[in-house]
């Protein structure tokens, strides 16, 4: 039985396996499993089997109980979750009070039979590449335990990779899916900006942010994709667009589409085996074309300037009042940004459009372009400096070299994991036009059909057997 989302749900609505041994398997290796990874900040133990326990009653009526029957899923613990406080991986908002009620993208997995199982870790308040928490500790690889998972969604790759959930949520604001979709080599997609709704997730930079997924396989992806669509008024910025579905497309091929690599920016500073898997996935495409894009270098620091003064500006109160209460790490990337001129902040908006501009003249040539994810591997745990074109640069901000130009304007991108015979994953990011993602999955299924793309092999199930 193939053990992806789509698989679990399948064997559950068809009665092969019910929802409560699922999920009760899920629970018992998160509990067993966790202490080795550290992917969970929190578990929900009665709820999901309860739950689990309606799913099969449902099935036994011969109701229909959702395409994601008994499937179980974890979310980054900046999502609200009725009953939990919402932590964004800091000490302060451990304080609040619980959350009232789920946020959206978790109401609609949850509609679709899919079952929370708990929240997981991630970089405070979002603002990382390596989840490695100084309050929650860190995120360990699965591939390797000395080696970081990536962040700021860390926790949500790690519990995927390892097998634990088939299916996880993670937000995105310079890199945070792509990065620990990279290197903990599982499928991460960030959607364009304003496709999924945010509402009931602690934002970090407003005007950057989104939400995605993991999963485990290419339909993972689309389906979850598929169900998290929709207008949603708790955003402002979730649009009417009417959603458009991925899954059904999955298996028309590339025919026609215009694919290339990117070149320059994108090229330089890679470590040799991550180009390697860049020209691995061209060479199955027949891809032969390159495309080079402007000023990439000035639209990262842009993005850098962006995220810092929105997030300095949005935590303002408790950098004056209690400093001492964040992670280090955040606490002083937050300082310097609220010290960044206003002046300096529209520059950089306004460049945001020139920026888009050009994107918008490469797409009128080209449908799909192919780029790595990560500079590297994934580094050890506590690594603070590695080597990028002959030169000795930190870890932290320099993981988002090739995903946060692609942010920075919004655009619909799927890392997809290449894994090699005793060697770590490395990512490739999949780029298309906005609200083009049924043309990034489209190339994926391709190269999942032919093995050159998937995710690893999970130690254990999540679907009874």
């Amino acid at each position: 039985m193939k053990i992806d989302a789509v698989g679990i749900a399948a064997a559950v609505r068809e009665g092969r396996v019910s929802a409560a041994a699922v999920v009760g398997k899920c629970l018992e290796q998160v509990t067993d499993r966790n202490r080795a990874f550290n992917c969970f900040t929190d578990i929900i133990y009665d709820q999901a089997l309860a739950e689990a326990e309606r799913i099969d009653q449902v099935i036994a009526q011969g109701e229909d109980p959702g395409c994601l029957a008994g499937v179980p899923f974890a979310v980054k613990n900046l999502f609200d979750i009725a009953g939990l406080t919402t932590l964004a991986g800091s000490k302060i908002n451990a304080e609040n009070a619980p959350a009232t009620r789920d946020a959206t993208a978790v109401q609609r997995l949850k509609q679709a039979g899919a079952i929370l199982v708990g929240a997981l870790n991630m970089d405070e308040y979002a603002y990382g590449f390596v989840t490695e928490n100084s309050h929650y500790g860190a995120t360990k690889n699965p591939h390797d335990l000395t080696r970081i998972a990536g962040g700021s969604s860390g926790g949500s790759a790690a519990a995927v990779a390892s097998g634990l959930v088939p299916l996880s949520l993670g937000s995105d604001t310079n890199g945070s899916i792509r990065v620990p979709a990279a290197l903990c080599g599982v499928f991460g997609l960030k959607p364009t900006y304003g496709r999924l709704s945010r509402s009931g997730a602690f934002l970090f930079s407003s005007s950057l942010d989104h939400i995605g997924h993991f999963g485990r396989s290419v339909r993972d992806i689309a389906l979850a994709f598929d169900l998290l669509q929709g207008a949603d008024d708790g955003d402002p910025v979730c649009t009417s667009r009417p959603p458009e579905f991925c899954l059904p497309q999955l298996n028309q091929g590339v025919e026609g589409l215009r694919i290339a690599v990117a070149d320059g920016y994108f090229a330089q500073g890679v470590a040799p085996e991550v180009w390697e898997a860049v020209t691995k996935v061209a060479q199955a495409l027949n891809v032969t074309s390159s495309v080079s894009i402007p000023e990439t270098q000035r639209a990262r620091a842009a993005a850098y300037l962006i995220t810092a003064s929105e997030g300095a500006n949005l935590h303002l109160e408790n950098l004056r009042s209690r400093p001492q209460d964040f992670d280090p790490a955040t606490r002083d990337r937050f300082l310097a940004g609220a010290l960044i001129p206003a002046n300096w902040y529209i520059q950089a908006q306004r460049f945001r459009q020139w920026y888009r501009d050009r994107f918008q003249e490469i797409f009128e040539k080209v449908d799909v372009i192919l780029a790595p994810t990560t500079p590297c591997t994934a580094p050890k745990l506590g690594q603070e400096r590695m080597v990028i074109a002959g030169e000795q640069v930190l870890v932290r901000p320099n993981l988002g070299l090739f995903t946060q130009p692609l942010s920075f304007i919004g655009l619909p991108v799927l890392s997809v994991p290449i894994h090699s015979l005793n060697a770590l994953p490395i990512g490739v990011q999949i780029v298309a036009a906005p609200y083009q993602e049924r043309m990034i999955l489209r190339v994926a299924a391709l190269l999942e059909a032919q093995g050159i793309v998937s995710a690893p092999v999970a130690s254990s199930s999540n679907d009874g057997s």
